[in-house]
């Protein structure tokens, strides 16, 4: 797990061809306004080297000078990590539909209210079947001493709990067992056997008080949940596999704040504030502008800073913490949505209930992204199918104006599904441009500012290796 120093200067480099920036003989270091008082950032968008730089010595380095001549020493290694980070890693996970149903009809769900509605259940036989076949697969793809991930999603998985249970069971021995459930089945006998077998449990939470969270989650009837969720978090304190995520729509964007003070409050090892898909037309309903998401997210950011001064204990904010992964140490990533091509048919797919697979579960409502199914054709055919490909050949080079953007290798463009279906194709942008663009400035200022470390993960850079450190 190759890192990286940080102040002032740290990255990932391209090779270079000569001495000078910006002539088209060396690197081509593009100047990036962080919003930060002290320094800016350097940055080479094609394999995203990146230098914090005072800006009384902006000129001065890129004209010439101690930057550019450790650049171009390191810049072979650095982008071939690049190339095998985006290109050179086989599956290792899915996302395991153990049914297409659901007892809650949230507003933004990317699975299609009759599946939710009507689907079907995949047998206990049948589960245990695809558990064989994966476990088959994963030893051509996984090392040896590595287990692959298995996450049972949704619709809600406990829906099949039997089935669930079962495969965990089983096959306890071959792979890592998560589960992500909205909470309303998880008693304290699924509690008791899940965490006996060290499954991590992931909850879904929007707000902070029922009035906020049930705005977006709610059953069919049109109640909400809160209570639920909340006795759940209750009887997982202590338990060290447990995260809350919260999808950000315009119905909670002004309680962010008091949300993460609620998670941190109730303890929870780590949380996700995720900003919300836009696959779905429902979803496109709540969605909030880029300006005021940033703004709110930011701010959310900054009350887990001051909670972990206040407390010493850390919430780690996932999907922000793998943005400041991304920058500090590129293939230390925990999660694959912002690197492009993102993970989906790359590093992970997904398996519906009748055993059809897909590149991501966002796209299990799309019936042209079915790539093959697991139990009549061959995994790695399916993964080398047209639909997979269109997947894992999407490429920020190739779309406009990410083509041209400095940040495109912290970001990714995402989401495939969100601008397929959102903006007409594969090639076209997301949703939220600004808003993971303002991730990236505020993660340079907090490295800027030496306080990144308290919006990771503890021991997060365990085994890691310094490749680049340069102080000027």
């Amino acid at each position: 797990m190759p890192a990286h120093s940080t102040i002032p200067v740290t990255g990932e480099a391209a090779p270079s061809r000569g001495r000078f920036a910006n002539t088209g003989n060396g690197p081509s270091l593009q100047p990036l306004d962080i919003g930060h008082a002290g320094y800016m950032a350097l940055v080479d968008a094609d394999t995203a080297f990146w230098a914090l730089v005072r800006k009384d010595k902006l000129a001065d380095t890129l004209a010439g000078g101690p930057l550019l001549q450790r650049y171009r020493g390191k810049s072979a290694r650095f982008a071939e990590e690049m190339r095998l980070l985006r290109f050179g890693l086989k599956p290792s996970a899915v996302y395991f539909n153990p049914t297409e149903r659901c007892n809650l009809n949230c507003r933004y769900c990317y699975i299609p209210e009759p599946m939710r509605r009507h689907g079907e259940h995949m047998s206990e036989a049948k589960l245990l079947e695809a558990l064989r076949r994966l476990r088959t697969y994963f030893k051509t793809t996984v090392p040896d001493g590595r287990k692959p991930q298995i996450v049972f999603h949704g619709a809600e998985p406990l829906l099949n709990r039997h089935a669930v249970f079962a495969g965990i069971e089983a096959f306890g021995k071959d792979f890592r067992f998560g589960v992500q459930t909205n909470a309303t089945l998880l008693d304290d006998s699924a509690i008791g056997f899940l965490t006996a077998r060290n499954v991590s449990i992931g909850l879904s939470l929007d707000g902070p008080v029922a009035t906020v969270a049930d705005r977006t989650r709610a059953n069919w009837g049109g109640e909400g949940v809160f209570g639920q969720v909340v006795a759940a978090m209750r009887r997982l304190r202590g338990y060290h596999a447990w995260s809350v995520i919260a999808t950000i729509t315009d119905q909670n964007l002004k309680s962010l704040t008091r949300l993460v003070e609620f998670f941190h409050r109730h303890e929870a090892p780590t949380c996700m504030l995720n900003i919300l898909r836009c696959t779905l037309p429902p979803s496109r309903k709540v969605k909030p502008g880029d300006a005021i998401a940033a703004r709110h997210f930011v701010a959310a950011l900054d009350r887990t800073f001051e909670l972990y001064r206040e407390t010493g204990r850390r919430l780690p904010v996932a999907n922000f913490a793998n943005i400041l992964l991304a920058i500090l140490a590129p293939t230390a990533r925990r999660l694959m949505c912002d690197i492009s091509p993102c993970g989906g048919g790359r590093c992970f797919f997904a398996v519906a209930p009748n055993g059809d697979m897909f590149p991501c579960s966002e796209f299990i409502g799309l019936p042209e992204f079915r790539g093959g199914n697991l139990f009549s054709d061959d995994i790695a055919n399916v993964i080398e199918s047209r639909p997979f490909r269109l997947v894992t050949d999407r490429k920020v080079e190739d779309i406009a104006p990410c083509d041209r953007c400095a940040i495109r290798h912290f970001c990714g463009s995402p989401c495939p599904a969100e601008a397929h279906e959102m903006n007409g194709g594969m090639h076209r942008t997301g949703a939220f441009c600004e808003f993971y663009e303002e991730q990236v400035r505020y993660a340079l200022r907090l490295i800027a500012d030496d306080k990144h470390q308290a919006y990771l993960w503890e021991n997060w850079d365990a085994g890691a290796e310094t490749t680049f450190k340069l102080a000027l």
